[in-house]
């Protein structure tokens, strides 16, 4: 029973093995690349030496190939031969996440961490990123950008998509992290071993659901706040990895909703029961407060877009319920399962009910606002969208209170 709940993972392919003749390493430092020739060979030669005089402890470092079609692979040959403590790993399909999940599993290694080639991120942060893993006080060691203390350069519109999609996380998945994408992470090799068969993405959000399922598993997510430089020739497709890292979190959550990810089994064999049992309990305000952001935030765009195409063939108010009914389906339902944690299809009609009459009262919200525009001393389209959004926020406070106090409370889903 226990092999078919925990399938062990692929050992690595094409492996050189390390010319170093001392023992097991404790640390394993993986950089995972394709088409680095112009870069590897300066970051592996600048942590080596950052290992060598700042890691008491024995180290490997790993370069994990995935599918490079440059001159990576015998630049990384060449170090492997050079540095005892390099070795490198060549794969012959592309992911990032496959990248790390080949070498970590081959890894004999006691802690398992990895970096991104670019080194974003300061090297100091390393041994604090690793000391509590080797102690054994956590299982889980995050570079963090969004934590007090660290310092970070970058442009407004990466700082903007990183910073959303944590609160994204927060919300659909009630994560207490606070960065899930910096490429500066550990992990101990028994957490690692039990995890990765369950981890399916191969590619950027490959960590993001690592993590997820370390902190659902009772392990210990230790943060450290990081100095970071964002890499402006970066490769990474921003619009795609977005649209992936999505897919992924609707993935992560409807499994997590169905219970095909049998948490109960990992906190068994990993040693991590819950301490207060608390399946029935609401979830906390602040997680409320995220997951019902998001919520609104997409149903109000979802809202505007469907009255901007009813518009140009109905008139305001017509084209106002509309959109407003459609979009407040949708909200309630989402909001029942992701903002206040019910599930299952009881009260759901009820739920549904109620939630129409909220929708009424914020008819009426931005029934007047469109009126009230309609009158103004410049009418149109545009003046029509401005109070349209701006009812819209109000009227999201009142309905988060309704939800909250009246739909959704406690005492009435008993």
């Amino acid at each position: 029973m226990a092999a078919a709940l925990f399938p062990t993972g692929p050992a690595g392919q094409h492996a050189v093995p390390s010319a170093s003749a001392g023992g097991i390493p404790v640390v394993d430092v993986v950089i995972p690349v394709f088409n680095e020739e112009r870069d590897l060979d300066r970051c592996v030669r600048r942590l080596h030496a950052h290992l060598s005089l700042n890691l008491p402890y024995p180290f490997r470092i790993t370069i994990a190939d995935n599918a490079s079609s440059d001159g990576t692979h015998l630049i990384a040959l060449r170090l492997s031969h050079e540095f005892p403590e390099v070795t490198t790993v060549r794969l012959d399909d592309r992911g990032r996440g496959r990248a790390l999940r080949t070498a970590w599993l081959a890894s004999d290694a006691s802690v398992l961490a990895y970096m991104d080639v670019d080194m974003s991120t300061d090297l100091a942060a390393l041994l604090p990123l690793v000391a509590p893993l080797i102690s054994g006080h956590s299982d889980v060691a995050i570079g963090s950008r969004l934590a007090s203390g660290s310092r970070v350069i970058r442009g407004s519109k990466r700082e903007l998509i990183s910073r959303c999609y944590n609160l994204l996380l927060h919300a659909a998945l009630c994560t207490g992290f606070s960065d899930a994408q910096c490429g500066f992470k550990a992990v101990s090799s028994a957490a690692a071993r039990t995890l990765l068969p369950f981890v399916r993405d191969q590619e950027w959000f490959f960590d993001t659901e690592l993590l997820v399922l370390a902190e659902r598993s009772g392990l210990r997510i230790h943060e450290v706040p990081v100095d970071w430089v964002d890499d402006v020739d970066t490769k990474v497709d921003l619009g795609r990895t977005a649209r992936a890292d999505l897919a992924g979190i609707l993935r992560v959550a409807l499994s997590l909703s169905k219970g095909t990810i049998p948490l109960a089994e990992l906190r068994e064999r990993l040693g991590r029961q819950p301490l207060v049992v608390a399946s029935d309990a609401r979830p906390r305000l602040r997680h409320q407060l995220l997951s019902f952001t998001v919520v609104g935030i997409c149903s109000t765009v979802i809202y505007l877009l469907l009255y901007a195409l009813l518009r140009s063939s109905l008139p305001a108010q017509v084209a106002n319920v509309g959109a407003l009914l459609i979009t407040s389906v949708g909200n309630t339902a989402a909001n029942r399962r992701f903002t206040f944690g019910v599930t299952g299809r009881g009260l759901a009609a009820r739920n549904q009910v109620e939630g129409l009459v909220v929708f009424v009262l914020g008819l009426l919200v931005t029934s007047l606002a469109l009126a009230v525009a309609g009158h103004s001393d410049d009418p149109g389209r545009a003046s029509e969208m401005v109070a349209l959004v701006v009812a819209s926020l109000g009227g999201t406070v009142l309905r988060f209170a309704l939800l909250s106090a009246w739909v959704f409370h406690p005492r009435r889903r008993r």
